[in-house]
C-alpha cells in the first residue's frame, strides 16, 4: 500500500469512526426528546464543512499524523477525502446526505493506527469543536460515537 492510499484510508478513518455512530444516538435522541437532529443543533452542512476543514488542519499540521499519513497527497486526492468526510458527518448526524465510502474496519485495516494516534486525534477533534464553540451536549454525543467505533481503528494497544 502506497503512502497516498494510506493517507486517504487514515483521513477517512478517522472522520467514519467519529460519525458512523452519531446517526444512530441523534436519530434515536431526537425520537425520544423530539428534538432537532444532531445535524441541525450542529448548525447543518457549513457548519460541518467548517469543523472538518479545520480539524484535517490539525491533523496534517501534527508530526505524529503528517509523515505517517498525508505525505504524498494530491490537492485532488485530499479534496476526495474531504468531501467524503464531511458527506459521511453530514449523513450520520441526520442531514441530507448520503456517505458512499467503505465502513471504518476497512478503511483503517493495515494502517497499524495506535492507541496514541486515537488520542491524539481525539485531542485535535475536542479542540477543533471548542473552537467553534460546539455546545457540550453536542460534544458528548459526537465523542460518545468516537468512542464506540474505537475498536474498528486502532490496531495496536500502544506505541505510536
Amino acid at each position: 500500500m502506497n503512502r497516498h492510499s494510506l493517507a486517504i484510508k487514515v483521513a477517512n478513518l478517522i472522520m467514519i469512526v467519529m460519525m458512523a455512530g452519531v446517526w444512530q444516538i441523534s436519530s434515536v435522541q431526537a425520537q425520544e426528546k423530539h428534538e432537532k437532529s444532531l445535524y441541525a443543533r450542529l448548525g447543518g452542512y457549513d457548519a460541518i464543512a467548517a469543523v472538518v476543514d479545520d480539524f484535517f488542519g490539525r491533523l496534517t499540521r501534527d508530526p505524529q499524523f503528517s509523515a505517517r499519513f498525508f505525505t504524498g497527497h494530491s490537492a485532488d486526492s485530499f479534496k476526495k477525502v474531504r468531501q467524503l468526510t464531511v458527506d459521511l458527518t453530514c449523513a450520520a448526524t441526520g442531514g441530507p446526505c448520503y456517505y458512499t465510502g467503505r465502513d471504518m474496519k476497512t478503511t483503517h485495516a493495515g494502517l497499524g493506527i495506535t492507541e496514541n494516534d486515537w488520542d491524539a486525534s481525539v485531542k485535535h477533534f475536542v479542540a477543533t469543536l471548542d473552537k467553534f464553540k460546539v455546545p457540550q451536549k453536542e460534544q458528548a454525543d459526537l465523542l460518545n460515537v468516537i468512542s464506540s467505533l474505537k475498536g474498528d481503528i486502532v490496531e495496536k494497544k500502544t506505541g505510536k
